[in-house]
């Protein structure tokens, strides 16, 4: 493979994997703090997966009147209209939905489904060792992170007791690890990720709770934010990034804080906003179709709330509850968040920049002759703190280091070799390409022989000739 196509496919790969978010500002004047109905999904669905990939979102599965569908739709913001996509392989509801490199994963019990909006095709992968219901995946460090939710199989049993663990995969190598529990088990709970912190916010336990549990993947560690006024459960939460808007978490949700004795009151909703930085909260105006089950995209620092479904409720003795009427909803309704169009003063818009130190763009010599394969360091450095690093070689598939590493098994030939890393921010960091020869020099005993072989043929041949001469 010549350098050009070489370099061709190493940039094709890291442009359709990452992008280098940009500040993306809009058109008209929207007032903030306020919500407008856009036009609905065609199939109205709850417990659907709802993501944003590249400017367009995806409505996946959920529950629609004939059942669990596998139904998936894509919205462009700008056209204000939906389009079908090719549906999911494995119909599938209340998942848990994330986007790594422009990819959207659907995971849930034993099943971790992966569309490309691409190439709009599906694969499946490993799914979480653990199988739980009841949780949502965020994505920090490189990694999607499932924590709590409910033992999958306690479910049937009604047994409704929320779990701890917290196991995190790695979509460039499709494996799955354990990392620290979270303090509290929960189930049901919104959650959102700034700055590289996953935030836990209320949930299900027994009874409900409105903590806001804090996980930093970089430490492995858990903290305590300040709780949420309102005892929150069965809604989702989106957070805004800093490029268009404050860094905030809007948490869009059901509020439990029933008075005693419970009589089951029709649920009121709310929309809790937490800062981080000042780990304080404040309201905003809650979303105008009242509903559960709905699920949450941001884009450009707004909010989108799609589908749902609303139900009625009969009390009976002893405040058993029971569902008498269902009504599913297609709604789509976007919310300007507060102070939209001003970016957040710590918002980090610069990418990494990433050198490779060595390999350098020379020919390496190893002294193998019957082609073993070789090894050479891979050193590079970085301008700024990243919490995830990848290397591409020969154009292959992206490898997660933690740092300066050696090149194994490197066979005679050329290679090219690519480092690029993400800050905090998402920014994503690329090294030039490096490309590089592994070679077997020729022999120096060889070349002494053959020198000395020529001298001895030439002075044969001038004395051959001198008699002929004579």
């Amino acid at each position: 493979m010549n350098k050009s196509v070489a370099l061709l496919l190493v940039l094709g790969f890291l442009t359709a994997s990452c992008i280098v978010v940009k500040p993306v500002m809009s058109s008209v004047d929207v007032a903030e703090n306020t919500w407008v109905s856009k036009a609905p999904m065609q199939q109205a669905r709850v417990g659907l997966g709802v993501a944003a990939v590249n400017g367009k979102i995806y409505a996946i599965g959920g529950n629609a009147e004939n059942g669990v569908v596998g139904t998936n739709e894509e919205y462009d913001p700008a056209t204000n209209t939906w389009t079908y996509k090719k549906p999911m392989p494995t119909p599938s509801s209340g998942f848990a939905t994330a986007v790594y490199q422009n990819k959207i994963y659907c995971i849930v019990k034993s099943l971790n489904q992966v569309y490309d909006p691409a190439t709009d095709t599906w694969e499946t992968k490993t799914p979480m060792p653990t199988a739980r219901i009841g949780l949502y995946a965020n994505v920090a460090s490189g990694k999607i992170y499932l924590i709590g939710g409910k033992i999958s199989a306690y479910y049937a049993t009604q047994n409704f007791t929320a779990t701890t663990i917290n196991e995190a995969y790695a979509p460039t190598t499709d494996s799955w690890t354990t990392k620290a529990s979270i303090p509290i088990a929960v189930s049901g709970y919104p959650s959102a990720v700034v700055d590289n912190k996953i935030y836990v916010i209320g949930g299900v336990y027994d009874p409900e709770y409105n903590f806001n549990q804090i996980y930093d993947p970089e430490t492995d560690t858990w903290s305590q934010g300040t709780p949420s006024p309102k005892i929150t459960a069965f809604g989702p939460a989106g957070a805004t990034t800093g490029i268009n808007a404050a860094k905030r978490i809007y948490v869009l949700s059901e509020d439990y804080n029933f008075p005693e004795p419970y009589n089951f009151p029709e649920p009121l909703y709310v929309n809790s906003i937490y800062d981080p930085a000042t780990d304080t909260w404040t309201s905003g105006a809650s979303v105008p179709t009242k509903r559960r089950g709905f699920g949450v995209a941001v884009l450009n620092d707004t909010l989108y709330a799609i589908g749902g479904v609303t139900q009625t409720y009969q009390n009976y003795p002893l405040n058993w509850r029971v569902v008498f009427e269902t009504t599913l909803y297609a709604s789509n309704e976007q919310y300007t968040t507060f102070g939209y169009g001003t970016p957040d003063p710590s918002y980090d818009g610069t990418a990494p920049e990433v050198a490779v130190v060595s390999p350098e763009n020379k020919n390496y010599y190893t002294a193998d002759s019957s082609l073993n394969f070789t090894n050479i360091a891979l050193n590079f450095t970085v301008d700024e703190p990243v919490f995830s690093v990848h290397y591409v070689l020969d154009s292959g598939t992206p490898v997660e280091i933690s740092g300066n590493m050696t090149l194994a098994g490197l066979g005679i030939g050329v290679h090219n070799v690519t480092v690029f890393g993400f800050d905090a921010s998402g920014n994503m960091g690329k090294s030039e390409a490096i490309y590089f020869s592994i070679d077997v020099p020729f022999p120096t005993t060889l070349v002494i022989a053959s020198v000395i072989t020529v001298a001895v043929v030439g002075f044969g041949l001038l004395v051959y000739f001198k008699k002929c001469k004579h």
